[in-house]
Protein backbone atom coordinates (compact mmCIF):
# COMPACT_ATOMS: atom_id res chain seq x y z
CA UNK A 1 0.00 0.00 0.00
CA UNK A 2 1.37 3.20 -1.01
CA UNK A 3 0.16 6.77 0.84
CA UNK A 4 0.84 9.69 -2.20
CA UNK A 5 3.26 12.55 -0.94
CA UNK A 6 0.74 14.95 -3.25
CA UNK A 7 -1.71 17.46 -2.40
CA UNK A 8 -4.57 16.44 -3.95
CA UNK A 9 -7.33 19.86 -4.72
CA UNK A 10 -9.85 17.50 -6.20
CA UNK A 11 -12.08 18.50 -9.15
CA UNK A 12 -15.24 16.82 -7.89
CA UNK A 13 -14.85 17.51 -3.60
CA UNK A 14 -18.46 16.68 -3.32
CA UNK A 15 -18.58 13.45 -5.73
CA UNK A 16 -18.04 10.10 -3.88
CA UNK A 17 -18.72 6.85 -5.19
CA UNK A 18 -21.97 6.36 -7.15
CA UNK A 19 -24.81 5.13 -5.32
CA UNK A 20 -25.21 2.26 -7.76
CA UNK A 21 -22.25 1.19 -6.92
CA UNK A 22 -22.83 1.38 -3.01
CA UNK A 23 -26.13 -0.23 -3.66
CA UNK A 24 -24.49 -3.18 -5.67
CA UNK A 25 -21.86 -4.30 -3.01
CA UNK A 26 -24.41 -4.04 -0.37
CA UNK A 27 -26.93 -6.11 -2.09
CA UNK A 28 -23.62 -8.96 -2.86
CA UNK A 29 -22.72 -8.46 0.49
CA UNK A 30 -25.78 -9.02 2.08
CA UNK A 31 -26.77 -12.08 -0.44
CA UNK A 32 -29.99 -9.64 -1.75
CA UNK A 33 -31.80 -9.62 -4.92
CA UNK A 34 -30.27 -6.34 -6.63
CA UNK A 35 -33.12 -4.41 -8.31
CA UNK A 36 -30.89 -1.58 -7.73
CA UNK A 37 -28.30 -1.33 -10.84
CA UNK A 38 -29.86 -1.15 -13.94
CA UNK A 39 -28.58 -4.18 -16.31
CA UNK A 40 -30.45 -7.38 -17.14
CA UNK A 41 -29.76 -10.41 -15.72
CA UNK A 42 -30.40 -12.40 -18.52
CA UNK A 43 -28.59 -13.11 -21.53
CA UNK A 44 -28.52 -11.42 -25.73
CA UNK A 45 -29.39 -13.31 -28.42
CA UNK A 46 -27.30 -16.06 -29.19
CA UNK A 47 -27.39 -14.64 -32.70
CA UNK A 48 -25.60 -11.30 -31.87
CA UNK A 49 -22.70 -13.07 -30.39
CA UNK A 50 -22.53 -15.08 -33.53
CA UNK A 51 -22.45 -12.22 -35.79
CA UNK A 52 -19.46 -10.35 -33.78
CA UNK A 53 -17.63 -13.64 -33.40
CA UNK A 54 -17.86 -14.25 -37.07
CA UNK A 55 -16.36 -10.67 -37.38
CA UNK A 56 -13.49 -11.71 -34.98
CA UNK A 57 -13.10 -14.69 -37.09
CA UNK A 58 -12.98 -12.89 -40.56
CA UNK A 59 -10.37 -10.61 -39.13
CA UNK A 60 -12.06 -7.68 -38.36
CA UNK A 61 -9.82 -6.55 -35.25
CA UNK A 62 -8.06 -3.89 -35.67
CA UNK A 63 -8.56 -0.33 -35.56
CA UNK A 64 -11.78 0.74 -36.98
CA UNK A 65 -12.73 4.50 -38.71
CA UNK A 66 -12.95 6.81 -35.89
CA UNK A 67 -16.29 7.80 -35.87
CA UNK A 68 -17.27 3.97 -36.85
CA UNK A 69 -17.77 1.24 -38.95
CA UNK A 70 -19.29 2.53 -41.96
CA UNK A 71 -21.76 -1.01 -41.39
CA UNK A 72 -23.15 0.21 -38.31
CA UNK A 73 -23.70 3.73 -39.01
CA UNK A 74 -25.67 3.01 -42.50
CA UNK A 75 -27.64 1.14 -39.93
CA UNK A 76 -28.26 4.00 -37.71
CA UNK A 77 -29.42 5.95 -40.03
CA UNK A 78 -31.80 3.44 -42.13
CA UNK A 79 -33.27 3.01 -38.07
CA UNK A 80 -33.95 6.67 -37.59
CA UNK A 81 -34.97 7.27 -40.54
CA UNK A 82 -37.33 4.44 -40.73
CA UNK A 83 -38.65 5.22 -37.30
CA UNK A 84 -38.36 9.38 -37.30
CA UNK A 85 -38.57 9.71 -40.44
CA UNK A 86 -34.88 12.33 -40.17
CA UNK A 87 -31.90 12.01 -42.53
CA UNK A 88 -28.71 11.91 -40.59
CA UNK A 89 -25.30 12.38 -43.11
CA UNK A 90 -23.50 8.62 -42.47
CA UNK A 91 -20.53 10.35 -42.76
CA UNK A 92 -20.57 13.71 -41.46
CA UNK A 93 -23.81 13.29 -38.62
CA UNK A 94 -23.25 9.45 -37.05
CA UNK A 95 -20.30 8.80 -34.47
CA UNK A 96 -20.61 5.56 -32.94
CA UNK A 97 -19.44 6.16 -28.84
CA UNK A 98 -18.22 3.79 -26.46
CA UNK A 99 -21.36 4.05 -24.73
CA UNK A 100 -23.82 6.83 -23.68
CA UNK A 101 -21.95 7.86 -21.15
CA UNK A 102 -19.27 8.87 -23.02
CA UNK A 103 -21.27 9.87 -24.92
CA UNK A 104 -22.85 12.75 -22.89
CA UNK A 105 -19.60 13.45 -21.56
CA UNK A 106 -18.13 14.32 -25.56
CA UNK A 107 -20.72 16.09 -25.76
CA UNK A 108 -20.52 18.16 -22.92
CA UNK A 109 -16.39 18.87 -23.28
CA UNK A 110 -17.18 19.95 -26.66
CA UNK A 111 -19.41 22.87 -26.15
CA UNK A 112 -19.44 23.62 -22.41
CA UNK A 113 -16.42 26.28 -21.32
CA UNK A 114 -15.64 27.88 -18.11
CA UNK A 115 -18.48 30.20 -17.24
CA UNK A 116 -21.22 28.63 -18.72
CA UNK A 117 -24.41 27.38 -17.70
CA UNK A 118 -26.54 24.11 -18.11
CA UNK A 119 -29.76 23.78 -17.61
CA UNK A 120 -30.73 19.97 -16.34
CA UNK A 121 -33.82 18.70 -15.05
CA UNK A 122 -34.24 17.26 -11.29
CA UNK A 123 -34.14 14.13 -10.64
CA UNK A 124 -31.05 13.85 -12.50
CA UNK A 125 -29.06 11.62 -14.43
CA UNK A 126 -25.92 11.03 -11.82
CA UNK A 127 -23.29 11.63 -15.01
CA UNK A 128 -24.37 14.91 -16.14
CA UNK A 129 -23.47 17.15 -13.08
CA UNK A 130 -19.71 16.00 -12.88
CA UNK A 131 -19.06 16.12 -16.71
CA UNK A 132 -20.40 19.59 -16.46
CA UNK A 133 -18.32 20.64 -13.77
CA UNK A 134 -15.26 19.03 -15.15
CA UNK A 135 -16.00 21.43 -18.53
CA UNK A 136 -15.78 24.35 -16.01
CA UNK A 137 -19.43 24.64 -16.26
CA UNK A 138 -21.93 25.71 -13.22
CA UNK A 139 -25.30 23.42 -13.47
CA UNK A 140 -28.57 24.55 -13.40
CA UNK A 141 -31.40 23.17 -12.10
CA UNK A 142 -35.39 22.74 -13.46
CA UNK A 143 -37.59 20.75 -11.84
CA UNK A 144 -39.39 17.56 -12.39
CA UNK A 145 -42.67 18.12 -10.71
CA UNK A 146 -43.44 15.16 -8.21
CA UNK A 147 -45.22 12.85 -8.52
CA UNK A 148 -45.93 12.86 -12.30
CA UNK A 149 -42.65 14.33 -12.80
CA UNK A 150 -43.46 16.89 -15.69
CA UNK A 151 -41.24 19.50 -16.80
CA UNK A 152 -42.34 23.72 -15.94
CA UNK A 153 -41.40 24.91 -19.26
CA UNK A 154 -42.17 28.76 -17.27
CA UNK A 155 -39.68 27.71 -14.45
CA UNK A 156 -37.10 27.07 -17.90
CA UNK A 157 -37.34 30.16 -19.46
CA UNK A 158 -36.62 32.02 -16.23
CA UNK A 159 -33.56 30.39 -15.77
CA UNK A 160 -32.14 31.24 -19.42
CA UNK A 161 -29.44 33.97 -19.58
CA UNK A 162 -26.75 35.02 -21.83
CA UNK A 163 -24.98 32.28 -20.07
CA UNK A 164 -26.84 29.50 -21.07
CA UNK A 165 -24.86 27.24 -23.44
CA UNK A 166 -26.75 23.89 -23.30
CA UNK A 167 -29.82 22.23 -22.01
CA UNK A 168 -30.02 18.67 -21.24
CA UNK A 169 -33.33 16.51 -21.67
CA UNK A 170 -33.66 13.06 -21.14
CA UNK A 171 -36.57 11.04 -22.53
CA UNK A 172 -37.31 8.09 -21.38
CA UNK A 173 -36.38 9.51 -18.22
CA UNK A 174 -34.09 7.32 -15.89
CA UNK A 175 -34.75 6.92 -12.77
CA UNK A 176 -38.87 8.25 -13.31
CA UNK A 177 -40.11 6.75 -16.26
CA UNK A 178 -41.67 10.01 -17.38
CA UNK A 179 -41.53 10.81 -21.05
CA UNK A 180 -41.57 14.16 -22.90
CA UNK A 181 -44.64 14.70 -25.33
CA UNK A 182 -44.68 16.60 -28.75
CA UNK A 183 -45.93 20.01 -26.82
CA UNK A 184 -42.64 19.93 -24.14
CA UNK A 185 -40.35 19.22 -27.94
CA UNK A 186 -42.32 22.30 -29.20
CA UNK A 187 -42.25 24.87 -25.70
CA UNK A 188 -38.26 23.57 -25.83
CA UNK A 189 -37.98 25.05 -29.15
CA UNK A 190 -39.92 27.77 -28.50
CA UNK A 191 -37.27 28.96 -25.48
CA UNK A 192 -34.41 28.43 -28.02
CA UNK A 193 -35.20 29.92 -30.60
CA UNK A 194 -32.88 32.74 -32.16
CA UNK A 195 -30.25 31.57 -29.84
CA UNK A 196 -27.15 29.36 -29.61
CA UNK A 197 -28.25 27.28 -26.76
CA UNK A 198 -27.15 23.20 -27.55
CA UNK A 199 -29.43 20.78 -26.66
CA UNK A 200 -28.67 17.74 -25.48
CA UNK A 201 -30.95 14.99 -25.43
CA UNK A 202 -30.36 11.67 -23.80
CA UNK A 203 -32.46 8.95 -25.26
CA UNK A 204 -30.84 5.67 -24.63
CA UNK A 205 -34.35 4.35 -23.39
CA UNK A 206 -35.92 5.53 -27.21
CA UNK A 207 -37.23 1.99 -27.33
CA UNK A 208 -38.94 0.81 -23.80
CA UNK A 209 -41.89 3.05 -24.68
CA UNK A 210 -45.51 1.90 -22.52
CA UNK A 211 -48.92 2.09 -23.38
CA UNK A 212 -49.67 3.06 -26.33
CA UNK A 213 -47.40 6.07 -26.05
CA UNK A 214 -44.77 6.94 -28.37
CA UNK A 215 -41.24 8.21 -28.11
CA UNK A 216 -40.92 11.82 -28.98
CA UNK A 217 -37.28 11.56 -30.60
CA UNK A 218 -35.45 15.49 -30.92
CA UNK A 219 -34.54 14.27 -34.57
CA UNK A 220 -38.00 14.19 -35.32
CA UNK A 221 -38.01 17.95 -34.72
CA UNK A 222 -36.05 19.75 -37.14
CA UNK A 223 -36.15 23.14 -36.03
CA UNK A 224 -34.74 21.19 -32.49
CA UNK A 225 -32.30 18.45 -34.34
CA UNK A 226 -30.55 21.38 -36.03
CA UNK A 227 -29.36 22.13 -32.43
CA UNK A 228 -29.01 19.15 -30.97
CA UNK A 229 -26.99 16.06 -30.13
CA UNK A 230 -28.94 12.55 -29.48
CA UNK A 231 -27.59 10.07 -27.40
CA UNK A 232 -28.68 6.73 -27.87
CA UNK A 233 -27.49 3.06 -26.63
CA UNK A 234 -27.62 -0.55 -27.65
CA UNK A 235 -26.31 -1.04 -24.22
CA UNK A 236 -30.27 -1.41 -23.37
CA UNK A 237 -31.85 -1.62 -26.47
CA UNK A 238 -30.28 -5.29 -26.84
CA UNK A 239 -28.97 -6.09 -23.30
CA UNK A 240 -26.05 -5.71 -23.48
CA UNK A 241 -24.69 -3.07 -21.18
CA UNK A 242 -21.22 -4.54 -20.53
CA UNK A 243 -20.24 -3.56 -24.34
CA UNK A 244 -20.46 -0.28 -23.53
CA UNK A 245 -21.82 0.78 -27.59
CA UNK A 246 -23.70 3.71 -28.35
CA UNK A 247 -23.97 6.39 -30.62
CA UNK A 248 -24.81 9.99 -30.94
CA UNK A 249 -26.46 12.25 -34.01
CA UNK A 250 -25.78 15.81 -34.84
CA UNK A 251 -26.23 17.84 -37.62
CA UNK A 252 -22.78 18.41 -39.24
CA UNK A 253 -21.30 21.43 -38.00
CA UNK A 254 -22.39 20.14 -34.23
CA UNK A 255 -20.73 16.38 -34.94
CA UNK A 256 -17.30 18.27 -36.23
CA UNK A 257 -17.09 19.99 -32.64
CA UNK A 258 -18.04 16.28 -30.71
CA UNK A 259 -15.29 14.06 -33.22
CA UNK A 260 -12.47 16.87 -32.04
CA UNK A 261 -12.85 15.71 -28.43
CA UNK A 262 -13.87 12.05 -29.61
CA UNK A 263 -10.93 11.52 -31.19
CA UNK A 264 -8.81 12.25 -27.94
CA UNK A 265 -10.78 10.57 -25.43
CA UNK A 266 -11.37 7.20 -27.23
CA UNK A 267 -11.03 7.51 -30.87
CA UNK A 268 -12.99 4.60 -31.64
CA UNK A 269 -15.13 1.57 -30.50
CA UNK A 270 -13.94 -1.80 -30.76
CA UNK A 271 -14.42 -3.23 -34.38
CA UNK A 272 -16.05 -7.06 -34.11
CA UNK A 273 -19.17 -5.41 -31.49
CA UNK A 274 -19.90 -2.54 -34.00
CA UNK A 275 -20.17 -5.33 -36.91
CA UNK A 276 -21.92 -7.92 -35.00
CA UNK A 277 -24.68 -5.29 -33.99
CA UNK A 278 -24.35 -3.72 -37.81
CA UNK A 279 -25.55 -7.44 -38.63
CA UNK A 280 -28.23 -7.96 -35.80
CA UNK A 281 -29.32 -4.87 -36.73
CA UNK A 282 -30.88 -6.23 -39.90
CA UNK A 283 -34.01 -7.24 -38.52
CA UNK A 284 -35.90 -4.20 -37.02
CA UNK A 285 -37.92 -6.66 -34.75
CA UNK A 286 -35.19 -6.46 -32.94
CA UNK A 287 -35.85 -2.91 -31.35
CA UNK A 288 -39.24 -2.48 -32.52
CA UNK A 289 -39.93 -5.64 -30.48
CA UNK A 290 -38.37 -4.11 -27.14
CA UNK A 291 -41.34 -2.26 -25.90
CA UNK A 292 -43.57 -4.72 -25.84
CA UNK A 293 -40.55 -7.06 -23.90
CA UNK A 294 -40.44 -5.20 -20.99
CA UNK A 295 -44.08 -4.08 -20.86
CA UNK A 296 -44.67 -7.96 -20.32
CA UNK A 297 -42.15 -7.17 -17.34
CA UNK A 298 -43.29 -4.05 -15.82
CA UNK A 299 -46.66 -5.70 -15.30
CA UNK A 300 -44.86 -9.37 -13.89
CA UNK A 301 -43.14 -6.91 -11.07
CA UNK A 302 -46.24 -5.01 -10.67
CA UNK A 303 -48.59 -8.04 -10.04
CA UNK A 304 -45.46 -9.32 -7.85
CA UNK A 305 -46.21 -5.94 -5.27
CA UNK A 306 -49.96 -6.57 -4.89
CA UNK A 307 -50.67 -7.11 -1.72
CA UNK A 308 -47.73 -5.34 -0.72
CA UNK A 309 -47.62 -1.75 1.46
CA UNK A 310 -45.55 -0.03 -1.91
CA UNK A 311 -47.09 2.30 -3.84
CA UNK A 312 -46.31 2.07 -7.50
CA UNK A 313 -45.91 5.21 -9.92
CA UNK A 314 -46.92 5.57 -12.83
CA UNK A 315 -44.07 4.04 -15.57
CA UNK A 316 -44.29 5.27 -19.17
CA UNK A 317 -41.15 4.31 -20.34
CA UNK A 318 -37.58 2.73 -19.56
CA UNK A 319 -36.95 -0.33 -17.18
CA UNK A 320 -37.48 1.14 -14.05
CA UNK A 321 -40.13 0.87 -11.48
CA UNK A 322 -40.59 3.98 -8.71
CA UNK A 323 -42.43 3.30 -5.45
CA UNK A 324 -43.19 4.99 -2.62
CA UNK A 325 -42.98 3.36 0.96
CA UNK A 326 -45.10 5.60 3.16
CA UNK A 327 -46.84 2.64 4.91
CA UNK A 328 -44.04 0.74 5.50
CA UNK A 329 -41.32 3.32 7.16
CA UNK A 330 -40.68 6.56 8.35
CA UNK A 331 -37.02 6.25 7.47
CA UNK A 332 -34.99 8.65 5.04
CA UNK A 333 -35.45 7.08 1.68
CA UNK A 334 -31.22 6.27 2.09
CA UNK A 335 -31.78 4.44 5.07
CA UNK A 336 -34.92 2.53 3.97
CA UNK A 337 -33.48 1.10 0.70
CA UNK A 338 -30.02 0.06 2.99
CA UNK A 339 -32.80 -1.70 5.60
CA UNK A 340 -34.64 -3.27 2.30
CA UNK A 341 -31.43 -4.28 1.11
CA UNK A 342 -30.13 -5.87 4.32
CA UNK A 343 -33.29 -6.79 6.35
CA UNK A 344 -35.46 -7.76 3.66
CA UNK A 345 -33.05 -8.92 0.67
CA UNK A 346 -33.99 -6.62 -1.85
CA UNK A 347 -31.81 -4.06 -3.07
CA UNK A 348 -33.60 -0.67 -4.92
CA UNK A 349 -31.91 3.19 -5.21
CA UNK A 350 -33.21 6.10 -3.35
CA UNK A 351 -34.62 8.55 -5.27
CA UNK A 352 -33.02 11.23 -3.17
CA UNK A 353 -29.71 10.50 -4.71
CA UNK A 354 -30.43 12.12 -8.12
CA UNK A 355 -31.02 15.79 -6.62
CA UNK A 356 -28.79 18.20 -5.79
CA UNK A 357 -30.23 19.27 -2.23
CA UNK A 358 -31.31 15.34 -1.53
CA UNK A 359 -35.01 15.99 -1.71
CA UNK A 360 -37.00 12.94 0.03
CA UNK A 361 -40.38 12.02 -1.17
CA UNK A 362 -40.00 9.00 0.25
CA UNK A 363 -39.46 7.19 -3.34
CA UNK A 364 -37.34 4.31 -4.51
CA UNK A 365 -36.19 2.87 -7.65
CA UNK A 366 -36.95 -0.95 -8.67
CA UNK A 367 -34.99 -1.94 -11.64
CA UNK A 368 -37.24 -4.56 -13.41
CA UNK A 369 -34.76 -6.03 -16.61
CA UNK A 370 -34.73 -9.14 -14.67
CA UNK A 371 -35.38 -12.57 -15.29
CA UNK A 372 -39.28 -14.12 -14.04
CA UNK A 373 -37.64 -15.94 -11.28
CA UNK A 374 -35.35 -12.90 -10.38
CA UNK A 375 -38.54 -10.68 -9.51
CA UNK A 376 -41.12 -13.41 -8.60
CA UNK A 377 -38.13 -14.00 -5.81
CA UNK A 378 -37.79 -10.43 -5.03
CA UNK A 379 -41.83 -10.02 -5.24
CA UNK A 380 -42.06 -12.55 -2.26
CA UNK A 381 -40.48 -10.63 -0.13
CA UNK A 382 -41.52 -7.22 -0.75
CA UNK A 383 -44.84 -8.39 -0.10
CA UNK A 384 -43.63 -9.65 3.36
CA UNK A 385 -41.74 -6.41 4.53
Amino acid sequence: MYKSSVAVDSKFPRVGTTIFTVMSKLAADCGAINLSQGFPDFQADSSLFDATWRAMREGHNQYPPMAGVPELREAIAGKVAALYHARYDVEREITVTAGATQAIFTAIAAFVRAGDEVIVFAPVYDSYVPAIESAGGTAVYASLNFPDYRPDWQQVGLLLNKRTRMIIINSPHNPTGSLLSADDLAELAGLTRDTDIVVLSDEVYEHIVFDGARHHSVASHPELAARSLIVSSFGKTYHITGWKVGYVLAAGELMAEFRKVHQFNVFTVNTPCQLGIADYMRDPGRHLGLAEFYAGKREFFRRQLLGSRFELLPCHGTYFQLARYDSLSDLSDREFACWLTRHVGVAVIPVSAFYPDGRDDHVVRFCFAKQEATLAAAGEKLRRA
